[in-house]
């Protein structure tokens, strides 16, 4: 580009620019932001409205000493492009890529990795204690969104953070709302007032003359402070902050510059934990995203001029089939209610919603209060079903065994995004939750093959299962394998898609489709494989699996999930308990914390793609 985004490596380079560049540096930034996401795809709008936020805090900060948490943490885009990463923002959430999260791996001015919402807080108070422990004196600030304020987490943390009284920052990015001008200039003027040198000088003078002369100075002292605490609950958004020892600055307009960078300037010096609210506009600087932010929260490649996807997909999601099967079962029965964690459209709640709104709840970011709600809801007759992102539901794991399923309660669990998820790496693939449902007493598991399994086992999740059930699927397309078979639902029961001996290959949900094509590739080859659809993953069908030990040498599981604890450690635990000589071997992957690339590339490296099964297969009977 030849501007001077191009000649910003670190933080450092900032403090070389005036305010005026500064300002015409925002605008290149949002402008090479444009460009860069409307190719590789990523969170846009959250982005677009932190420019002046990010360039103020890395201006006044002296990183990577002072440290900056940033949450929910793809809205550090613009962080990434200061810190030395713009070269790489081509492969940005790509296979071997830059992360779309911050990363301590991937650069030492990412102070923490923020992938989950709610979490800065907390992660900002321990460094900030760890600093005191050790004597040092740098700075630390977490940047959290409003979205991520209705996490309770965040609420625990500044309760703790309040009465720790050390010094800690955190900015509040409020994108809700625009700045209400009246109270923004009366909060400008407070907030200069209260940040000033004099006004700290004030304080410190006011606390010195009630100390000298306790007689005049206490009582003094006492009603000065109860007018001043009278004005704060008129005049300041931020009154409950205060009353947790937080003080509190705002609301501030998070695109002036100028404003930032003073107030940053002069919060720097103030002593204990102090909140700033600062007010952005989601989408910023793209006519597109600032009127349809949600659309634009995360995008695949766009075109820039129109703001319409390069390429869409004509086949309906996984999600999508969700949500009109779920409203389908909705109008039939009055007791279904729908609970959501701030995610109506990315689960594919919204017709639900806008057809039963009396009957939708969305909980906010608090999946460990939806579960719980939930729980409520069941308690008392109704049917509630809890749309879910498989990695976001290990939030309540703790509420889905004490409050759901040892209760025995119908709480029905759509586990969206189950398995390999993709582009947004560690954080969000959901390759866990076979392993951490499976086992607790009372939940039944269960994984659909294709579009129309995924309806009929949510019928039978809804209208036959009395108990705790969870029905995971994945991301993408829903697949239409096998879609001639169609075995009714039955408890506990799997369905044989071929019968052949020797070879048995045992499949949860949509691997089915890789594991059809490994199958006819073994067929070429002479042998007769047998291809189980496993459905339920708890319970299992215990006949099958006796059926198959007694007509087959080889068996193999495969499922999208971590190998640990999931659908074939539990194939394995059957044979053991029951005594039974037969050869297992688990298709799954490997037990650690999978990174980025496209679900293609991910199934194709740990051999979890068509090819990889039938090359396993081969490998282990010619042994």
């Amino acid at each position: 580009m030849g501007g001077r985004l191009d000649k910003i490596h670190t933080p450092q380079d900032l403090k070389k620019l005036d305010m005026i560049q500064l300002e015409s540096l925002c605008k290149e930034i949002r402008r090479f932001l444009l460009r860069s996401v409307s190719k590789t795809g990523g969170h846009l709008a959250s982005n677009l409205g932190v420019v002046e936020l990010t360039v103020a805090l890395e201006y006044c900060f002296s990183l990577p000493e002072d440290k900056i948490i940033w949450d929910v943490g793809h809205q550090a885009y613009i962080h990434k492009m200061l810190t030395g990463r713009k070269e790489r923002f081509s492969t940005l959430r790509k296979m071997d890529g830059l992360s779309g999260f911050p990363k301590p791996e991937e650069s030492k001015f990412d102070a923490f990795a923020t992938g989950h919402s709610s979490t800065s807080i907390s992660a900002a108070l321990g460094l900030a204690k760890a600093r005191d422990l050790q004597g040092k004196k740098n700075l630390v600030a977490a940047v959290i969104g409003d979205g991520s304020m209705t996490g309770g987490l965040a609420y625990e943390a500044l309760n703790n953070a309040g009465k720790e009284n050390t010094n800690l920052l955190i900015i509040l990015n409020d994108n809700q709302m625009s700045i209400d001008t009246n109270v923004g200039a009366i909060s400008r003027h407070l907030n200069a007032l209260r940040t000033s040198n004099r006004y700290r000088t004030l304080k410190q003078n006011m606390r010195q003359f009630r100390d000298a002369v306790p007689v005049l100075g206490k009582p003094a002292f006492s009603v000065l402070e109860k007018v001043r605490d009278s004005a704060k609950l008129l005049l300041v958004e931020g009154a409950v902050f205060e009353q947790m020892g937080f003080k509190y600055i705002g609301p501030v307009d998070g695109h002036d510059l100028p404003e930032l960078v003073e107030m940053f300037r002069n919060v720097k010096e103030m002593q204990g934990p102090v909140m700033v609210h600062v007010k952005t506009e989601k989408g910023k600087g793209y006519r597109f995203a600032e009127t349809r932010p949600w659309d634009y929260h995360g995008v695949g490649a766009f075109d820039l001029r129109t703001g319409e996807p390069v390429s869409k997909s004509t086949k309906p999601s996984w999600s999508a089939t969700f949500g009109k099967k779920i409203v389908e079962i909705g109008r039939k029965n009055p007791k279904v209610v729908g609970i959501t964690a701030a995610m109506a459209s990315g689960t594919g709640f919204e017709k639900f919603q806008k057809e039963f709104p009396k009957r939708f709840f969305d909980v906010g970011i608090a999946e460990q209060h939806g579960a719980t709600f939930a729980a409520g809801l069941a308690q008392e007759g109704m049917i509630p079903v809890f749309a879910v992102y498989s990695s976001f539901l290990q939030r309540a794991y703790d509420q889905l065994i004490h409050d759901v399923c040892m209760e025995n309660l119908h709480v029905v669990f759509a586990i969206d995004r189950a398995g390999i998820v993709g582009a947004d790496g560690e954080t969000h693939q959901g390759v866990f939750d076979l392993s951490y449902l499976r086992h607790i007493p009372n939940m039944t598991v269960l994984s659909p093959k294709n579009a129309w399994e995924l309806e009929e086992m949510l019928e039978y999740a809804v209208n036959v299962c009395k108990t705790p059930v969870a029905v995971r699927y994945p991301r993408g397309d829903a697949s239409e394998v096998c879609a001639n078979i169609c075995t009714p639902i039955e408890t506990g029961k799997a369905e044989w898609i071929a019968k052949g001996k020797e070879i048995a290959v045992l499949v949860e949900g949509h691997m089915m489709d890789a594991a059809l094509q490994a199958v006819e590739l073994l067929k070429k080859d002479g042998f007769s494989p047998t291809l189980v659809n496993a459905r339920f993953i708890c319970p299992l069908d215990e006949e099958m699996l006796q059926e198959i030990a007694k007509n087959h040498t080889h068996i193999f599981t495969v499922e999208d999930n971590v190998r640990s604890g999931g659908f074939g450690s539990s194939v394995l635990e059957f044979y053991s308990d029951h005594d039974m000589q037969v050869c297992v071997t688990n298709l799954a992957f490997p037990n650690k914390y999978l990174e980025q690339g496209t679900q293609a590339q991910l199934f194709a490296k740990y051999k979890l793609d068509a090819e990889g099964i039938y090359q396993t297969i081969r490998k282990k009977i010619e042994k």
